[in-house]
């Protein structure tokens, strides 16, 4: 059992859910996000659900990248170890190329994929030293073919931390550190509420149960739900441009 998992953007949504089973569970949490008055209430709600459990807490601004590397390093020194760092921090929102939004889609691409290489750099420094660990990357099905318009770089984003994903897949191969790429559809969190095109979108709960299923599998490749996302992806990457391009 993974005992000491810490979680980045864990003060709301996936972040929050995962939070909270894991620590129904009895794991140790070490918890980051922006919004540390946030996670302070959900680090009291939690120790007072789960006595037995420790619930570390500290803000974080994930492309701060130098406090990136102190947080996480002062989390392993609190807990002793780190077992599974899960490199969740992300925003939804991009703009379609062209319109005058590059700050917008810059922070996006900063946010997503940047912030997450150094995530990854700062939890697999510690994985090396332990010589043990799981890191799961927080992928999107939207990362399997590029999408029009506001999705452009979102999309972009996700297929970049799913090649990520691989890569370091291929660098752990025969060690004793796992790397999970998590690739969820839609999910019903504050940053699709108002999408309007969710298709075989669930809810939060069942969302949460599914990811964390996934996540304790530590397969390569997990799309959740499994089901349709894991044969709909397949179509999606098989199907010809032209006739992609008329249904998405």
């Amino acid at each position: 059992m993974r005992k000491n998992i810490l979680i980045t953007g864990a003060s709301t949504g996936l972040g929050e859910g995962m939070a909270r089973a894991w620590a129904a569970k009895g794991c140790n949490l070490a918890l980051c996000a922006r919004r540390a008055d946030k996670l302070e209430a959900l680090q009291r709600e939690l120790q007072q659900a789960n006595p037995g459990i420790r619930v570390l807490v500290r803000g974080l601004d994930v492309c701060d990248y130098d406090q990136v590397f102190e947080v996480f390093r002062g989390f392993r020194g609190e807990l002793g170890s780190l077992d599974r760092v899960v490199v969740n921090a992300g925003i939804g929102s991009s703009q379609p190329i062209g319109r005058g939004h590059f700050a917008a889609n810059r922070q996006t691409a900063e946010t997503n994929f940047v912030a997450a290489i150094a995530q990854s750099e700062a939890a697999m420094e510690i994985f090396r030293e332990q010589n043990s660990g799981h890191l799961v990357l927080m992928s999107s099905v939207s990362g399997v073919r590029g999408f029009r318009g506001p999705l452009n770089v979102y999309a972009a984003t996700k297929a970049a931390v799913a090649s990520l994903a691989e890569g370091l897949q291929l660098d752990t191969k025969d060690k004793p550190i796992n790397v999970s790429n998590i690739l969820p559809g839609y999910i019903l969190t504050d940053i699709n509420r108002d999408t309007k095109n969710a298709p075989f979108r669930v809810d939060l709960d069942t969302g949460v149960k599914a990811l964390v299923k996934a996540i304790e599998s530590e397969k390569r490749r997990a799309y959740v739900p499994w089901w349709p996302w894991t044969p709909l992806s397949y179509v999606l990457k098989s199907l010809p441009f032209g006739i992609f391009s008329r249904v998405m």
